[in-house]
This record gives structure tokens, C-alpha cells and sequence, in this order.
């Protein structure tokens, strides 16, 4: 999932003005999804996957069955792709709130839920049944160093696997409402994150200050211009690595905020375009490209 304010609620949708037209109208956006949790499929609601859904009067319903013992980012995520591959949801803002209504709702306390999504979705990492345990387990193995920045950090878990084997980590995203879940699961587990809210384009960091920054899946949500002011950043902020990881994508994924489709010549092109002492581009569940400071 991509940066939102993971923390509050999603407010109701603004009404958006048409075209000029000699009788202006105005239109609603789309809203966004009703949650509910269920252990079966309710009569009247069509099976996707992992989840159900029906539309009433244009909302879209949809019913999960996870709960404290299976609610993850993995699974999560899975059964919402199948909505969005079924033409059922569309969009960034109608993905992250079915997202955390799911979280939330799949134990009885927010907090409890939220407790369960941290610790189902790092103990998948960790064994490597996510599908995105692969891009993890290489991620960690750049890290130089004994302590790191995470630029992007969204829920952290790259962070917290890295304060699980004990580097010095820091995080920041620009979503406040992430930087609070990650330090809420931070204290909790015991694993120590400095988590901050920041652009990526403008690092709260001074420069030389950490040994490696990492921009894991971050820069397919910008524009390029941006994508290489956020290179340029954590160059002056690493003193031995910038580790970049990006998805390989035919149509960059709109319910995941994506803006860019990249391949292994754009992230050639960007080294050619930023300073640096060395750089290195390969393959392995997309694409990386792994700097040296100059």
C-alpha cells in the first residue's frame, strides 16, 4: 500500500464541478467501499478471491473473513488486486480505504487489529511467504553499514526487520498517518525506529548521516523530475550506499499510486543524470540500483 493518513478516517467524498455548461451540474466522486468482516459468503454477494462483494445504489460492499490470526499486507492486498482485476474497485482512494477498513475491522479494538497486520505481515516477510519477501530479503542484503534510513517507509516493515537484526534505523514518510502506525508497532515490538514525517525530496536529515538510504518500491509514485531530486537527496544523506528498488510494470498500477513505468534503461538513464562515485543496475523481482556515494 502506498502512503495515506493510515490512521483517520476517510472523509466523505467532495462534490467536483463538471465542464462549464449552460445548466451547470455538479457530479459526486466515486465513494468509497462499505467494510464488513464475515466468516462465509452472505447471500446476494459474489466471491472474488479471497473477499465477496455487491454494489447497493452504487456503493460497493465488500466482505472479508480475515482475522487476528490472517489478516496481513499480503493477504490484504491479494484480495483487493482481485477486485480492482475484476473492474469491482478503481483507484488509489477506493483501494487504501477498503484496505484499512479490512485492518481495522478484523479484530474487535483498532489497535488489536492493527497489532495482528504488524506482526502477521513481518513473520510472512521473514519466511518468505509473502510475495514480496523476495524484494526484503535482497534490500537487506545491500545494506552497508550498521545503520540505515528508509525514505518511503509507509507501514516499515523494512525498517523493523532491519532494527530486528540490530542496525540503528531511521524511517520517514510523508504520510503522517503511516509515521504513526510505525512508531505505535515500533514501541510495542521493541525494535527501535526513529520514524519521522518527510518528503523525500527534502530528507529531514543531515548530510553523511546515515551509512545506507533506502528508496524500496518509492519512486514509481513520482514524477521523474522528482524521482531524481529524491536520488539527489539521499545521496547527500548516505555516506556508503543508496539502494533503489523499483517494480517492472506494462501499465503502472493506478490503485497503487503509481505514476511511472520504469525498465532497466530508466534507472541507467537516472545514474547518468545524478553524481555519484559508482553505480550498479540489475534485475531480481524488478529492477535495482544501488549508488555509492561520491
Amino acid at each position: 500500500m502506498t502512503a495515506t493518513d493510515l490512521t483517520s478516517s476517510h472523509a466523505p467524498a467532495a462534490m467536483a464541478p463538471l465542464s462549464p455548461t449552460p445548466e451547470p451540474r455538479r457530479r459526486r466522486r466515486r465513494r468509497n467501499p462499505v467494510v464488513l468482516r464475515f466468516p462465509f459468503v452472505p447471500s446476494g454477494f459474489t466471491r472474488c478471491g479471497l473477499l465477496s462483494w455487491r454494489r447497493v445504489a452504487g456503493v460497493v460492499q465488500i466482505v472479508h473473513p480475515f482475522d487476528e490470526q490472517t489478516v496481513s499486507d499480503a493477504t490484504v492486498v491479494d484480495g483487493l488486486v482481485g477486485l480492482v482485476e475484476a473492474g469491482v474497485l478503481s483507484g488509489q482512494e477506493q483501494f487504501e480505504s477498503a484496505a484499512v477498513d479490512i485492518i481495522r475491522g478484523s479484530a474487535g479494538t483498532s489497535a488489536d487489529a492493527w497489532a495482528a497486520f504488524y506482526d502477521n505481515s513481518l513473520r510472512e516477510l521473514r519466511s518468505g511467504t509473502s510475495a514480496f519477501a523476495p524484494v526484503h530479503h535482497r534490500a537487506r542484503s545491500l545494506v552497508a553499514g550498521d545503520s540505515l534510513l528508509e525514505v518511503g517507509s509507509c507501514f516499515g516493515f523494512f525498517a523493523l526487520a532491519c532494527a530486528r537484526d540490530g542496525l540503528r534505523v531511521s524511517a520517514c514518510d510523508i504520510s503522517e498517518g503511516a509515521v504513526s502506525l510505525l512508531s505505535r508497532a515500533s514501541r510495542r515490538l521493541g525494535l527501535p525506529v526513529e520514524a519521522r514525517v518527510g518528503d523525500a525530496t527534502r530528507l529531514p536529515h543531515d548530510a553523511d548521516s546515515v551509512d545506507t538510504v533506502s528508496l524500496i518500491h518509492l519512486l514509481e509514485h513520482l514524477d521523474e523530475p522528482a524521482a531524481l531530486t529524491a536520488i539527489t537527496e539521499a545521496l547527500r544523506v548516505a555516506r556508503r550506499r543508496v539502494v533503489v528498488a523499483v517494480p517492472f510494470e506494462e501499465i503502472p498500477s493506478p490503485h497503487f499510486g503509481h505514476r511511472l513505468r520504469l525498465t532497466e534503461d530508466d534507472l541507467r538513464r537516472w545514474a547518468e543524470r545524478v553524481t555519484h562515485g559508482g553505480a550498479e543496475v540489475f534485475t531480481d523481482h524488478g529492477g535495482w540500483l544501488v549508488l555509492t556515494p561520491a
